[in-house]
Formats: C-alpha cells, structure tokens, sequence
C-alpha cells in the first residue's frame, strides 16, 4: 500500500496510509486528540475529519478547546436545531442558522404565521437531545443547481439562497449573506445531511457525528426579518448557547444571570438615574436629578485630565450645512446613518453625526505653524445618528448621545511619540473608574483603494504598535482591518463579570486633512499636511455611563455616588444634630441628605442600602453629646461613636485617593 506524508503546526510529519482522512491523523497522533478533534484545518482550509488527505498536506487538527473548534459546534448544534423544528412543526420552513458569538440561531417560519412559545422550546430541546443521543453522522454531499433546487422544493428560503448563489457563480455573494451556503466556481453547492429526512445546504465544516455534541441551551425567541429587511417576511429566530463542555455551559449560563441582574437599564430605573419615556422617541432618554450629578462629575473630570493633559477645550454647534457634510464625505459615506436634512433660508442643514468637521473648522481658522503642533482639541460634544429601532439598547446603542471626543492635529514625525502618550493617558483615565483588565486590537491597512502612501501607512502602523508596546498592552493584530483612511487601535476592558467591552478607538485619518486641504507652515516654510488622530476615549459619556452601572451593579464608587452619605436621626428628638451633620458634610463637599425620623429606623437603613449609598450615618443621643456619627459603610461593617471630624477628614481623603 503506497503512504503519504503530511506537515504538522509544530513542523514535524507524519506518514500514513493513502487513502487517510483526517480523522486517521487525529487518531494516528494520539487517543486524547481524536477524542477532542472536531474538523481540521488543511493547506489554510477548513474541513470535515472525514476529509481525504494527500501527500504534502499542511494538516492541523482542531479540537472543541479552540475558537475554530467552538465555532464548528455551534454550527453543527444550530443544524439540530432545525432538524428539532422541521420535525415537530409539520409544514414549517427554515431560512438561515449561523454560530454567532457564544451560540447560534436559526429563523424559522411557521405554517399560518404562528409564533414559538416558551413551552415550545422545551419541547425542542428535547427533541434536539434525541437526535444527539442518535449520534447521527454529518455527511457532506455535493450537488448542482438545479438539483438543489428540487431537494428544497418545499423551502422558499433555501430555493432563494441557492438562485441567488448560482447566479453569481462564487461563493461570496448569497453565500456570504446566508452565512451557510457554498457554491464552486462550476456551480455546485454543497448540502450537509445528518438523517434521511434531514439535509441543508451547508458551506461546513461539521462535527463528525450528533453524538459530539450537547452542552447547548435554548434561549429566547424573537422576530427577525428575511435578510434583515423590512420589507420582506418576519421570521421567528430560536437563540441558543454551545459550548465545549458541561462547564463551561454553566458558567455562560451563571454570567447571564449575573448579566440580566446587573442590567443598566433596570438599575437605572430602580436607582432613579434616567428613564427613555414614550413621549420622546426610541433611543433618547432624560437623565433624573440623580443620574445629572453623576454624569456632571464624569464629565467635569474629563475635563480636569485634558486641561491636565494640555488639551484645549472647544464646543461645536449641533447641526450644520449640508456643505460640511459634503466635504467631509459624510453624506457619501454615513448618510443613512444621518437624521434627514432641513431646508432653511435656502440651505439645507443636517443634525451632527460627528464632532470631527467642526474641529477641523477650528484648525482651519488661521494658517498654523510647525510651532503649534500637535494641537489638541477636546469637546464633550452631543451627536445624532439614527439607529434602527430593533438595534437599540439603553444606553448602549441610542440616538443621541455625547462623544469626549479629540481631535490631535500633529506631523508625521510626532506620530510615535503622541500616540505613545496618548494611549498612556487613555488607560490611566480608565483606571481611574475602576478598570484594570485591558487588551487591545490594532487594524491596519486594508486591502484595495486607502487613502495615503504607503510610507504615511507604515509610519502611522508603526506608532501605533510602538504605543501598545510601550505600554505593556496585550495586543492582536486585525491584518486590513483598518478603515480606508488610516489604522486605528481598539481598547476593550473586562468588567466584573469578565464581560469584555469595546470602549476606547484611537484612529489615525489621513482623509479628512486631504478633503479640506489642511496645512501648517513646515521649518523650512514649506505648507505640509498635517495628519489627524481621532480619539474618543468613553466612546460616549451614555454607553461608558451604561457600562459603569453594570460593572459596578449600580454600587458606583464612592466618588461617583450621586449621594456619597445619608444622615439618618435615630428620633425626632436628634432631628437638629442630624442637620448640623448634613451641613458639615455639605460644607465639605460631600454630596449628602439626610432621612428624616419619620419611618422607623430599620426601614430607613433598608432603603439608603437598595439605593446603593456608599455611608449611612446613624446619630443618636450619645452621638448628640459626643458630636459623632455611627456609620454604616457599604460592604464593611457598622462602627459605632465615630468623631464627626475622624469621619469627614477620612472620607475627603479617601475621595482624593480614589480619583
């Protein structure tokens, strides 16, 4: 029998017999990996284990411990699912079911427009058990068009994939649309099979067999719109999350309930912060008294680090000319992301999407000198962009909300050195609310039409990946990542729940300084073209607000409490001395109120506790005599003929600390 070589990761080879799969390598190399082995990847391809090898193949086995393993289960289990569906529901249709982030979906229409139920899903889960219980194969089969078409005579969805696909003839087209389909340059399309019944047009690769699978849970149901448009069929999409193992099962499913508890939305509620009232329109909330004094302080410390960090400060009208926007290419570019445009005096005005045009209408004020760069200019600027109703949440996604945004005018040679400090400052600011846990991701160029040289490319990448560097920053690169104007590096934080969040962006922009011809007078008295750094640093005063809430489950830090001490009068009788400690509190610029005696005590601790208030005060008749306070910290335990002054001067100094 003749053999084959094939390379391994780790460049070592290995020979077996003509006529191996990639399972065979699997279990060739050892019991343990082909019991975790779920698709392999050949010569940069990703395949089925059933895959036949070849002489000098590039093999690397892939196992449910990595995130192309984890993918492929999520995948395989979204199949079940819809075999689960089509065998319970008599007459349904299936459109689509691709992994998504931690799990899967599949869109389903149902016969005479019905809709799943709760109970529905337990039926379905169940269902889903049994076929994985079958242990039933994924078999992969290639057909043609016209083939496919008579297999999914009964599905209009799959019918639509596969036309649309084989007219384009690739596979990048629908394919890439339905995320699941597969179609050569000759026309075949492959199908995946798991049963006699049960066959769907698959790009894969799959798990070998069911049996692989089953640390999976059904999670909601929703509406979704056939290719997400609005004009077409409203489908219904079963959510679910897979994993690897039992374990990790759980624990996704823990930090989901710990997610749904720390929700900003009803933290904000409960909290009285802010509200989204019908009246206003979805996506735009009003902030309460409460919620004000927060956000004041977030913002009035931005302010204190840019002046500290030799920003200058500027504001920006909310709306401008459609010239503006014209220039800037905005209306080319973001227009149905825009409010529509208003027609005034003649002119036609659109409400602000972004802060960056108005800074450069600063820079291009006068003619600037080498001498004046970098230029720094900061603004806590309030921009509109329209979001579809559907992608709305909280404060997470809306319509209106305000950007700390800069914008750093320097030369090209500054690049290095101002992103080196500008990434410094941006961590020691996230630090200072409570984040510690960083990674980072830097785009670079993308392949095709870009903005800028080469050389101005690689001097901009360069600085970017000396400033994460330098800064000790774990990093990955997104090769051709980049936006068509310049590189840019992506901050994320992990919050408490280990919940990772895109925050802050530094971008470098090589389009807009080219598109309003900006200049500044060089050494030599040359005009030389500045580069741009867009940074925002909150990304939003609202979304950083939203992810502050929950990753504190709206118990803030001291220096950000809306109230930082409650006073609480044991009595009526202690009522004076209660107000004497609101006043020296108040004095000090600690942000209090008091409760006064008209309910019991024991009610009162109660509800300063759920308000999440970091110090109850409780003074009695011995704290009347002794000017004390009894305090009851959050999370610590109660101290009893506390010193006013001890507890004051301790508290100001903690706040100082603190910030």
């Amino acid at each position: 029998m003749s053999a084959i070589t094939v390379s391994l990761p780790d460049g070592s080879t290995r020979t077996l017999p003509s006529g191996s799969t990639a399972a065979d390598l699997s279990r060739a190399i050892g019991e343990r990996l082909a019991k975790d082995a779920v698709h392999a990847e050949v010569n940069g391809r990703e395949v089925d284990l059933s895959y036949l090898l070849s002489g000098d193949d590039e093999v690397r086995i892939l196992t449910k411990q990595t995130e192309e393993g984890l993918h492929t289960i999520r995948h395989s289990t979204a199949h079940v699912l819809a075999q689960a569906v089509l065998s319970l529901f008599p007459g349904s249709t299936f459109a689509i079911g691709p992994p998504i982030e931690h799990g899967f979906y599949y869109d389903f229409s149902l016969p005479d427009g019905a809709s799943f139920s709760d109970s529905d899903l337990e039926r379905i889960e169940a269902k889903m058990r049994e076929i994985i219980a079958a242990d039933q194969p994924f078999e992969r089969e290639e057909t043609t068009g016209e083939a496919a078409l008579k297999l999914f005579a009964d599905h209009e969805y799959k019918r639509e994939i596969i036309r649309t696909a084989a007219d384009r003839g690739d596979s990048s087209g629908a394919a890439g649309e339905a995320l699941n389909s597969e179609v050569s340059s000759d026309g075949i399309i492959s199908t995946y099979r798991n049963s006699a019944e049960f066959v769907d047009v698959c790009l894969g690769p799959h798990v070998p067999s069911t049996g692989k699978l089953g640390c999976f849970a059904l999670q909601s149901v929703a509406g979704a719109y056939w290719r997400g448009d609005h004009t077409r069929p409203m489908l219904q999409r079963i959510y679910g999350t897979a994993w690897a193992t039992e374990k990790d099962l759980k624990t996704h499913l823990h930090r989901l309930k710990e997610a749904e508890k720390r929700d900003h939305r009803k933290l904000a509620r409960d909290l009285d912060l802010l509200s989204w009232p019908d009246e206003l329109g979805p996506g735009l909330a009003v902030w309460h008294p409460k919620g004000a004094v927060v956000r004041s302080v977030m913002e009035e410390y931005s302010r204190q680090r840019h002046r500290e960090a030799d920003y200058e400060l500027v504001y920006s009208p909310h709306l401008a000319k459609s010239d503006l926007w014209e220039t800037s290419g905005h209306l080319d570019f973001f227009a149905e992301s825009m409010y529509p445009e208003m027609h005034l005096e003649g002119a036609s005005y659109y409400p602000k999407p972004m802060n960056c045009p108005f800074h450069v209408m600063v820079y291009k004020s006068s003619l600037r000198s080498y001498r004046e760069l970098p230029l720094r200019l900061f603004e806590l600027g309030t921009v509109y962009r329209y979001e579809l109703s559907g992608a709305l949440h909280g404060l997470l996604r809306t319509r209106g909300f305000t950007q700390d945004d800069s914008h750093i005018f320097c030369t090209l040679e500054q690049i290095a050195s101002e992103l080196a400090q500008l990434l410094e400052f941006v961590l020691s600011v996230l630090r200072a609310f409570g984040f510690d846990d960083f990674s980072a991701c830097l785009a670079t160029k993308p392949p095709g039409k870009a903005v800028g040289d080469d050389s101005l490319w690689e001097a901009a990448t360069a600085g970017l990946r000396s400033a994460m560097e330098a800064s000790g920053l774990k990093y990955e690169v997104e090769e051709g990542g980049g936006a068509f104007y310049g590189p840019k590096i992506d901050v994320h934080v992990t919050d408490a729940i280990g919940r990772g969040w895109q925050l802050s962006t530094l971008q470098l922009d090589f389009n807009l300084p080219e598109r309003f011809d900006l200049e500044f007078v060089a050494t030599d008295g040359s005009r030389s073209r500045p580069v741009m750094i867009h940074r925002a640093l909150f990304g939003s005063v609202e979304r950083f607000f939203g992810v502050l809430l929950e990753h504190y489950s709206g118990a803030l830090p001291v220096w950000l409490s809306p109230i930082q001490a409650r006073v609480l009068p044991v009595a009526k009788d202690h009522s004076d001395y209660a107000s004497e400690t609101l006043a020296a509190l108040r004095e000090c610029g600690i942000r209090a109120d008091i409760s006064e005696a008209d309910d019991p005590l024991g009610k009162r601790v109660r509800a300063a506790k759920l308000e999440q208030i970091p110090y109850v005060l409780v003074v009695g008749a011995d704290d009347v005599k002794a000017k004390s306070v009894g305090v009851n910290s959050r999370g610590n335990k109660e101290e009893r003929d506390v010193p006013l002054d001890d507890f004051i001067a301790r508290l100001r100094d903690d706040l100082a600390a603190l910030r």
